[in-house]
Formats: C-alpha cells, sequence, structure tokens
C-alpha cells in the first residue's frame, strides 16, 4: 500500500492525470478486496489461470467443530453403471496424476442422478435481443449437461434449492492481488468461469440428522461468449464439478488447461480419468462417526 500511495504522489508531481485516476482505481479495487477477505477468511483460493477461472475451495473442517476421530474413513462407493461399464479399447490413457484431492478426499458423486440446476431467462423483463442471447446461453450448457450425462446418471432440475450443482450466468468476480515485495498491482486476465464447491453436512435415511458428509458445486459462466465457447466452458466446469478436479496437458481434452480455437469435445482420456477418480476412497457421501460429532 506504501508503494501505491508513493506512486500516487509522483503521478501528481508529473501532472499525468490519466495515470491518476488509473491508480485510484487500483487503490479502490485493492481495499474492496481487503474487505473480501477479512470477511470471508475460510475461502482458500486455487488459480487456473490458463483456462481463466478460479476455484474457490471451501473446507468444512474449518467451520464446524469436528475432530479427525468424529470423521469417516475413506472407502470406496460403487461405481455407477456407466461407469462401471466403460472400457477404453484404444489404451489411450488418462492424467488421473493431475487430479487434486481434498482433506476429505475425491470429489466423487455417491447418490444419482446429481441433481443440476441452471438459470433461465426471464422473458417478461428482457428485450428481443437479449432473450435469444440468453436463450443461446440455455442451449449450449444444456448440451454440456447432456453430453456428461452419457457417463453419469444426470438430471435438470428447476429449483437451486434441491441442486448438487448451480450453474449461473454471470460474470465471475474480478479479482486482483498485490505483489507484497514490490507492490505491483496483479490484473488477472478477463475469465470465462469460476467454480467453487463448499462442504456441508446433509440428513441422510437410517442416520443422525445433519450427519453425512457432502458437497456441492456452483459454477458462474459469463454470458459474453459465443454459443461455441460457452459450451466448451460449460462442458469444462461441468467435468470439474462431476469430480475432475484438475487439468489435462492434452489440448484435445475436455479439461484441457487452455481454451483452443476449436474445442474438444468429451474424450476417452477425460472418461478414463473421471473412472479412476470414482474408484478413488473418499469421506464424502459416508456418515460421520456415531457419537464423536
Amino acid at each position: 500500500m506504501f508503494r501505491i500511495l508513493l506512486n500516487l504522489i509522483r503521478t501528481i508531481a508529473q501532472g499525468k492525470l490519466k495515470q491518476l485516476l488509473i491508480w485510484l482505481g487500483m487503490a479502490i479495487a485493492t481495499s474492496q478486496i481487503a474487505i473480501f477477505v477479512h470477511l470471508q477468511p475460510l475461502k482458500a483460493q486455487v488459480g487456473l489461470p490458463y483456462w481463466r477461472n478460479i476455484i474457490v475451495k471451501e473446507s468444512l473442517l474449518t467451520k464446524t467443530d469436528l475432530s479427525e476421530s468424529s470423521l469417516p474413513v475413506p472407502k470406496t462407493h460403487p461405481l455407477p453403471e456407466t461407469l462401471a461399464q466403460w472400457q477404453d479399447l484404444s489404451v489411450s490413457g488418462d492424467y488421473f496424476s493431475e487430479v487434486e484431492t481434498t482433506p476429505l478426499g475425491y470429489l466423487i458423486w455417491s447418490e444419482f442422478p446429481v441433481k443440476i440446476y441452471w438459470e433461465r431467462p426471464n422473458e417478461a423483463i428482457l428485450s428481443p435481443s437479449s432473450l435469444r442471447r440468453f436463450q443461446e446461453w440455455v442451449d449450449a450448457v444444456t448440451k454440456a449437461v447432456e453430453e456428461w450425462s452419457a457417463y453419469l446418471p444426470l438430471e435438470l432440475v428447476r429449483e437451486r434449492s434441491g441442486a448438487d450443482i448451480s450453474i449461473l450466468r454471470s460474470h465471475p468476480p474480478f479479482q486482483a492481488s498485490i505483489n507484497p515485495e514490490t507492490g505491483e498491482i496483479n490484473l488477472p486476465r478477463a475469465r470465462s468461469a469460476e467454480t467453487r464447491y463448499e462442504f456441508y453436512l446433509r440428513r441422510g435415511v437410517g442416520t443422525p440428522q445433519g450427519s453425512i458428509i457432502s458437497h456441492r458445486f456452483t459454477i458462474e459462466l459469463t454470458p459474453d461468449q459465443t454459443a461455441e465457447y460457452t459450451l466448451a466452458t460449460a462442458r469444462h466446469e461441468i467435468g470439474h464439478a462431476l469430480g475432475i478436479w484438475g487439468h489435462s496437458p492434452i489440448e484435445t481434452d475436455a479439461l484441457y488447461f487452455s481454451q483452443v480455437g476449436n474445442p474438444p469435445q468429451i474424450s476417452v482420456r477425460d472418461i478414463n480419468t473421471l473412472k479412476r477418480v470414482y474408484e478413488q476412497p473418499t469421506r464424502l457421501g459416508w456418515s460421520l462417526v456415531a457419537g464423536k460429532n
């Protein structure tokens, strides 16, 4: 902050009004970010800059009074039938080594269908052109969900309250940062999407109320892309939300770390990776240890 003020003083002295306004804008943005961090200290950010998205993780362990002994031992869930039947006859390999785990294990869904909510246009308040663009966004998201439905049971729902994954038509928040050593402002490139998850406790059949460790996702997709790139971005982000919490180094995979001119379809390697994720043990979907929560 001292360096920012010093630059402001130099700019005023040199009479550069345009630069002054830019520095003032940066200083204001920095203050807003500092307030955000203080209000929400539980969120840690993992940057995925090449795809221009930021994934935010929020841990249940930092929000509730849980001990390690109250957590279930990581166990595997039965594979959903679609993945159990999947076979890669081409032996194309995978990028499982690039997938991150969490303190509670891999981000595996254990109850199906996974319920997905996506925003819909309000015809009463939109102009014809705005309605057309919104509908193109909806169509692209719907197609991406249908593509992934071939590999995991998914269901589109109209109420967000019961959704496992919520897809919103909105601009990902702008997040600048300051280099603590140089005082320089780091302005990220415009991002086409942001995906975040959170852990929570939910009620399970035949178990004490709120005892099953669960997770849910929120995906924000910008409304500014073409239909083709909205589809590619939705396809990519839904892949994250279904459990591939990492990126492929090969551009022919849907989870490739960067946008490309010719967006790839869901690849054999994507599904090989997804299947390996679902073969891993996790604490998600299992009950807390009785009497220890």
